[in-house]
């Protein structure tokens, strides 16, 4: 049965709008609490951290409401990156975790994400069970069954510490300064200390949340913000989270930027310099270049849809450990259940001063093929898989690129468009083949 409400990451939309309403999140509270509650001996608590956007103060309320009517213990946090929720949630042996976070939309979005007891993403069976629950009427438990409500006072320092865990033993980051960009999300409270705490000189930026600003022209979606306080303080390297901290991109002292695939890769080759690395996850996005490299290092590479869901799900299918998204969600699974913005940009710093390279060093085997996207208005219904005319163009330019470049033709989620990708090893040459194809989608 398709879900209505849980997408790929949990239930996102406008706020005020449906799903993210008061009265519906109400609903979703008390339809997860008694979810939760069936089958289990003991009565179950759940812990909910949220980002730092303004509505997360009112989403909080509605789904703590919901949660104690249906009976189910609460523990708050307060703003926290959405991989400190994962980690608690399974440290503190309890029995979900919940983020009100939208990532890295802008302010007016907000959306709700479940964990499991194991810190992994709630089943989409578990999700299904949910929906089929919220149409029901709200019947609180009895009086002596209502969940009671407190707070975790040293959440931050208890995630502060786990992120330090997986940052090699003998190693620091002494006589580094590193800009660290929170976004003005969750992890302005947090990440800083990770790095200062390992020995590095800190400078924050995008560490002043209003309720307002989080993700303005800042973080892991705008990393020019990063580039100029890298410059401006001479410092040695810059680090960019996203909203709610589960994404990384970084900046070297050239002011150039590395995404999640030359991070992944930088992550893989160090791992593979201390233990046998079968293969790493990517997705349809990701470069051909990164597929190639780590093909020349006899590491295996599969990619699995867009959204680093299907990238965890490929990872534990095959048993391997490491994989990510071109946008900067990397799954190590060796420190962590989820993605983890602070706790990559610590592998690759581990990784940095482990071979004593830079980062510029430690990617020169690896040149990003340029990528031309374009987006073709399609009418409702059209048939793209069997348009004779893009089949045929596709088989052309497929022919013409050979193993030089690739071909990604997708759907979009949200809009009647049809993206069309090429890579090739030159920007003219992927732009040329974009359009063919975007011609021959059109005539």
């Amino acid at each position: 049965m398709a879900r209505k409400y849980f997408g790929t990451d949990g239930i996102r939309g406008r706020v005020g709008e449906t799903p993210i309403t008061p009265d519906f999140v109400l609903k979703l509270g008390f339809a997860a609490g008694r979810v939760l509650a069936r089958g289990g001996h003991e009565r179950p608590t759940v812990l909910i951290g949220k980002d730092t956007r303004i509505s997360g103060y009112m989403l909080e309320a509605a789904l703590e409401a919901g949660l104690a009517a249906a009976g189910v213990h609460v523990l708050m946090t307060g703003p926290l990156p959405t991989p400190a929720i994962a980690y608690l949630a399974r440290a503190l042996r309890l029995s979900a975790g919940v983020v009100i976070s939208a990532s890295h939309n802008p302010f007016e979005d907000n959306g709700i994400k479940f964990f499991s007891a194991d810190g992994n993403k709630l089943p989409d069976a578990v999700e299904q069970q949910i929906e089929d629950l919220l149409d029901e009427p709200i019947e609180c438990v009895e009086s002596e069954k209502l969940g009671r409500v407190r707070r975790i006072e040293d959440a931050q320092g208890r995630y502060i510490e786990f992120c330090k865990s997986t940052y090699p033993n003998e190693l620091d980051l002494k006589g580094l300064r590193i800009v660290v960009d929170c976004a003005n999300g969750a992890s302005y409270h947090t990440a800083p200390h990770v790095f200062h705490e390992l020995g590095a000189e800190v400078i924050s930026i995008g560490a002043a949340p209003n309720g307002t600003n989080i993700n303005e022209k800042t973080g892991a979606i705008h990393p020019p913000s990063l580039q100029a306080a890298v410059r401006q303080h001479r410092a040695d390297l810059g680090i960019a989270l996203d909203g709610d901290a589960d994404r990384v991109v970084m900046v070297d002292e050239d002011g150039r930027i590395y995404n999640g695939d030359e991070l992944l890769y930088v992550i893989v080759k160090d791992r593979l310099s201390k233990e046998h690395v079968p293969g790493a996850v990517g997705t349809l996005m990701s470069n051909l270049a990164l597929e190639q490299a780590l093909e020349r290092l006899g590491v295996g590479f599969a990619r699995a849809k867009v959204g680093d869901r299907y990238v965890l799900e490929m990872l534990k299918e095959r048993g391997w450990m490491y994989g990510g998204e071109s946008s900067g969600h990397l799954l190590c699974l060796d420190c962590h259940t989820t993605g983890d913005g602070t706790i990559s940009a610590l592998q690759v710093l581990g990784a940095m001063r482990g071979s004593g390279n830079t980062l510029a060093n430690l990617t020169a085997d690896l040149e990003l093929l340029p990528q031309k996207l374009i987006n073709v208005r399609i009418a409702k219904g059209f048939d793209w898989q069997n348009h004779a005319g893009l089949l045929t163009m596709k088989e052309q330019v497929e022919a013409e690129l050979g193993r030089d470049g690739r071909i990604l033709i997708r759907p979009s989620g949200t809009e009647p468009l049809l993206r069309v990708m090429v890579e090739a090893r030159e920007d003219l040459v992927a732009e040329k083949m974009a359009r063919r194809l975007a011609q021959a989608i059109a005539a």
